[in-house]
């Protein structure tokens, strides 16, 4: 007997790779290769491959959880939900709407970010609503629509990387963070193509490189400048590109050519003759990409650098050319839909601004509400977490850990305490639901059925491959319960596919523009790329060659957007911007009583707070706790051998680890992963300081000094 296999995708990084999935003899899943997803072509790192073991009841939350008596104790839906609108309903009703928040996932399944975004504006009506993922790619987001007049993370799919001559990858290491797609970057090289590694580490990624580049952290903007004053300087600029496709490059230019090669050695560390070399080795081939991720972004001036990183893809004539451009390596695993839909501070659904009277118009009347009922933007990700316990008394989690993964982690945490009410929806029992009023348990990938849009701007389907336990429900099922309790009867569905189809209507027209897109494309195509506007509709932004398969002769179906710009920019005259832009120092430099810099990162076993993969046994035997890597000369003057534990102290806090030995890493710096709570919790140490246009906190950089410690 043939057993029948549910093809879906993998619950964790934006590759969101193929699998699947095959009923197990314990009443679970197998997950098994789906060579047919173009994404990972079958290939799955260790964290696809134990994914269902989180769906064991063992290491999941299976009943709903109130606090009572200091501690929290099971409970019936009735009573939880009962709990949560009251609380609710208490704060605004004595405090004012905005004393409500909402704090959402990258990790939501589009419905599930359309359907709180919803919730936070209709039934809550607040302004105060964010999500996890401004701590990740929104640095990339804002420079990109500032150039482009559009953000997704790759205005091109993955399969055009290996085609091209030249990648300077900036800040990534898709070697630990995203294996399958390692295999792209080795095909870049064997078919003669090099690769530019930009990292104050020597990581598995550098280590495929032809050219490794190691700044000190912090420096990327002067790196990226000074490799456009070589480009100048040695005429290797496309002036009819920049004449016929760009405005802005006279004053670009200028700010460049005052970030001279031997001062920018000074400030990053990179010499002179590597920074030569890698312009002679982006500039050589007929085309290039430079593609960036947290290592440039997760700074206070995140924007900027990527913006120098777009203004030298931009005079080289790098963009909106066949197999060039600028992109963005996405993180989480709906971080691209996850923002265009509206669970973002400043943002409506279709990537719309909250601000434009149009869209709020457009999606007041889908949502069938006046348009001035809609609150206005809200605080971001990190200053509403800031805010609980003051104007903020009531807070409703869902699909994040901030306790872990917040900058100065320890502050968070205290506010998180400070308030007067929490609830947090999770599948396990996180640092952040340990200190919840109450906590539902939700389904989970495997569990349900609902859409992502992967780092290529390809929006997929995933499927239900088996029941949830009893006592689990849908963060779907919560909402729409939520806002019955608070007197919205209608416009939460339960049901995935209705609520996309409410989803397209109010994407109609936008950026993000989903209104062609159905449950039936996507599990026929494999995923369809947006723009993809309803039949009928025009797209502004240029399609790819080669139409899909829905694309038949004499139907009027759009086909999708592989590539982005081919034809034009999605700015108001089709034209780049190039910005100009001048480093600066980090928000927080060493000095002597803070000698050293800490950057951070994540190990291939962990994903972001870890909280799901640290309950798995296989993982968590790759990857068991946290490190302090360091050069043996750092080591030396500290008097630390492998494996001592270490301190590293910064303004906000302490946190102790083993010591990792390596001359991979710079003598200056020292690398935590980000992935554990408690006393080696990197994210003690953090600094929020927050890129003026992003909001994006300083992750990757802070100054700290190492203390030994004696057990």
């Amino acid at each position: 007997m043939q057993i029948s296999a549910t093809p879906t995708h993998c619950p964790y990084c934006a590759l969101q790779c193929g699998m699947n999935l095959t009923p197990a003899p314990d009443g679970g899943v197998r997950v098994a290769e789906r060579a047919d997803f173009p994404v990972n072509r079958g290939a799955l790192c260790g964290k696809g491959r134990t994914a269902p073991a989180l769906l064991s009841s063992r290491v999941r939350l299976t009943s709903p959880l109130v606090r009572s008596g200091g501690r929290l104790t099971p409970a019936s839906w009735e009573e939880a939900l009962d709990r949560i609108a009251g609380a609710l309903a208490r704060a605004r009703g004595e405090h004012g709407a905005d004393a409500c928040a909402v704090f959402g996932g990258g990790g939501l399944t589009n419905e599930k970010a359309y359907a709180l975004g919803k919730f936070a504006r209709v039934v809550l009506g607040t302004s105060q609503i964010d999500y996890n993922g401004r701590f990740c790619m929104s640095s990339a987001a804002a420079a990109g629509t500032r150039a482009f007049g559009l953000d997704r993370g790759l205005p091109f799919p993955l399969k055009d990387i290996p085609r091209t001559g030249c990648v300077i990858l900036v800040g990534s290491n898709p070697a630990e963070t995203m294996p399958p797609a390692l295999r792209y970057f080795t095909e870049l090289r064997d078919n003669g193509g090099t690769l530019i590694v930009v990292d104050p580490r020597r990581t598995r990624t550098a280590e495929h490189a032809d050219l490794h580049l190691a700044p000190r952290p912090g420096t990327d903007l002067a790196l990226a400048l000074g490799l456009l004053h070589l480009v100048v300087a040695e005429g290797r600029t496309d002036e009819a590109y920049i004449r016929q496709r760009t405005t802005g490059w006279q004053e670009a230019r200028a700010a460049a050519m005052a970030h001279w090669p031997e001062y920018v050695e000074r400030v990053t560390g990179v010499p002179v003759p590597q920074l030569r070399e890698a312009v002679r080795l982006f500039c050589a081939p007929e085309s290039a990409m430079v593609l960036t991720a947290r290592g440039p972004e997760q700074q206070a001036k995140g924007t900027d650098t990527v913006g120098a990183w777009i203004n030298l893809c931009l005079a080289t004539g790098r963009a909106g050319r066949p197999l060039s451009g600028y992109g963005c390596l996405t993180g989480q695993g709906n971080g691209q839909g996850g923002r265009e839909h509206g669970q973002k501070a400043d943002q409506l659904p279709g990537y719309r601004k909250l601000t434009d009277p149009a869209a709020r118009r457009h999606v007041a009347e889908v949502w069938g509400v006046d348009p001035d009922s809609l609150p206005g933007p809200g605080r971001s990700a990190y200053e509403l977490l800031d805010a609980l316990g003051t104007d903020i008394r009531a807070l409703l989690l869902m699909g994040s850990n901030p306790v872990v993964s917040a900058p100065r982690a320890a502050h968070v945490e205290e506010r998180l305490r400070s308030l007067d009410f929490l609830a947090v929806c999770d599948v396990v029992l996180s640092e952040t639901a340990a200190l919840a009023d109450v906590v539902l348990p939700v389904t989970q990938w495997a569990e349900e059925t609902g859409t992502t849009t992967n780092l290529e701007g390809r929006v997929v389907l995933r499927r239900r491959a088996l029941t949830p336990p009893d006592g689990v429900r849908s963060d779907l099922e919560v909402l729409h319960g939520l806002a019955a309790r608070l007197g919205v009867e209608k416009g939460f569905p339960t049901d995935p596919e209705e609520v996309f189809e409410e989803l397209r209507r109010a994407s109609a027209g936008g950026p993000a523009d989903y209104s062609g897109i159905t449950y039936r494309r996507l599990a026929e195509e494999n995923g369809v790329f947006w723009p993809c506007p309803a039949p009928a509709s025009t797209d502004p932004h240029g399609t790819d060659s080669a139409p899909s398969a829905a694309a038949l002769p004499g139907s009027e179906v759009h086909p999708g957007t592989p590539r982005l710009f081919l034809d034009r920019f999605a700015t108001e005259d089709g034209r780049a911007r190039f910005v100009p832009v001048t480093h600066r120092p980090s928000a927080e430099e060493p000095d002597e009583e803070y000698p050293v810099l800490l950057t951070t990162g994540r190990v291939v076993a962990q994903y972001q707070s870890g909280a799901q993969t640290r309950r798995v046994e296989e993982l968590n035997a790759a990857a068991p706790g946290p490190f302090v890597e360091l050069h043996p000369r750092l080591a030396a003057r500290l008097g630390a051998a492998e494996g001592d534990p270490v301190a590293v102290v910064s303004r906000r806090g302490r946190a102790v680890a083993p010591a990792r030995i390596t001359a991979g890493i710079r003598p200056d710096t020292v690398f935590m992963p980000f992935h554990w709570p408690g006393e080696g919790r990197a994210n003690t140490l953090t600094n929020p300081a927050l890129d003026p246009t992003s909001r994006m906190p300083e992750f990757k950089v802070c100054a700290v000094r190492l203390e030994p410690v004696r057990r």
